[in-house]
């Protein structure tokens, strides 16, 4: 296991390390739950350091548009575009972040996949700087805002989706208003030399605390986020997913990207399965790989599940035949040699807290 920029600050916080992308990595401290409520009421720190932090050249912007359906040419600077990194199908490679600043495009990939999301970006002809002098930390709940603002003024005035680059203790760190939690905050990509450094006196602040993949897992699910490898893969497409937002206006009118005829037939006609999430009835929670049935008849499986904190149940994502994906469907899931009784709600199973132009949202 490769560690991590706060390996060390993790172990002397008394973080429970397991391997994860092939990086060790805090999966809790205090508790999953604990850290969960934490971050829905307070301020968590999460480091993300796993995933990969790329930088493009502007030039590069027409060739990462073959690859990907979201309109990026048409971002203004210091704005970010959720993307999709597709194969020839139309399958998902990875789903990314994608800014586009002064001077060049800056993206961050999913940790697990970011070797080969630059393999398929370099024999397309793109120029990839991939960046392992940057860490990356995640600052995710309602009092995130105040905390960072404390230590780095200026945060505060950025909106949800929006970025820009500002200094601590003279060093240049690169800030989103984004996250992976469904609560307010940010993304901060900070030097590795000052991440420790960084992290520590964001730690000093009463409203924040240390949060392991645990609770940004149960995080995530409640927010009816995907999780590449879970619920994206590369048998997947946008359509199923639920990600269709992911193809932008000029890029359905225009095509030009991976299986774009196919990914239009699927947006006019609907696939065969979608995505959805499932309340789960009880307290025993359904797990990735749980067969989903109607009747006798096995119509889907779970990608993502467990127990919801905020919401003191079992929730769950799967894909389901279309058939049985619109909301309030009864099934049933298999969970132990027993059948539990599901429902198809909406998600995201507890309402986002971002902060868009004019208020929360």
């Amino acid at each position: 296991m490769t560690p991590l920029p706060l390996d060390a600050l993790h172990r002397r916080l008394g973080a429970r390390m397991v391997s994860f992308a092939g990086y060790a990595m805090p999966i809790q401290y205090e508790g999953i739950i604990a850290e969960h409520l934490w971050t829905r009421t307070a301020a968590g720190l999460f480091d993300v350091s796993h995933m990969g932090q790329i930088l493009l050249p502007l030039a590069d912007i027409a060739t990462l548009e073959t690859l990907v359906p979201g309109d990026i040419a048409g971002l203004k600077s210091g704005a970010l575009r959720y993307s999709l990194l597709l194969n020839e199908n139309g399958g998902i490679l990875d789903d990314m972040m994608i800014t586009r600043r002064d001077d060049d495009l800056y993206l961050v990939v999913n940790g697990a996949v970011k070797a080969a999301d630059m393999a398929v970006m370099r024999a397309a002809g793109l120029s990839v700087d991939y960046r392992e002098d940057w860490a990356l930390l995640a600052l995710q709940g309602p009092q995130a805002v105040a905390a960072l603002e404390a230590l780095v003024p200026g945060v505060s005035e950025l909106r949800f989706m929006r970025s820009a680059g500002f200094s601590w203790s003279g060093h240049a760190l690169w800030v989103s208003r984004s996250g992976y939690t469904g609560e307010d905050g940010y993304e901060i990509s900070v030097p590795v030399m000052a991440a420790e450094a960084l992290a520590e006196a964001l730690l000093a602040d009463e409203r924040v605390r240390p949060i392991g993949l645990g609770a940004r897992d149960s995080l995530r699910l409640e927010a009816g986020l995907p999780l590449y490898g879970h619920d994206l893969d590369p048998g997947t497409t946008p359509i199923e997913a639920g990600l269709a937002f992911a193809i932008s206006k000029r890029r359905k009118l225009e095509g030009g990207f991976p299986a774009a005829d196919r990914l239009l037939a699927q947006l006019q006609d609907g696939p065969q399965r979608k995505r959805v999430g499932l309340a789960v009835e009880g307290k025993l929670p359904a797990r990735e790989g749980a067969a989903v049935f109607v009747g006798d008849l096995r119509v889907g499986t779970v990608t993502s599940g467990g127990f919801s904190p905020s919401l003191e149940a079992p929730i769950a994502m799967a894909y389901v035949e279309s058939a049985h994906a619109a909301d309030d469907t009864a099934l049933e899931i298999e969970v132990r040699g027993k059948r539990l009784s599901a429902t198809v709600v909406p998600m995201p199973f507890k309402q986002k807290n971002y902060v868009r132009e004019g208020g929360v949202a």
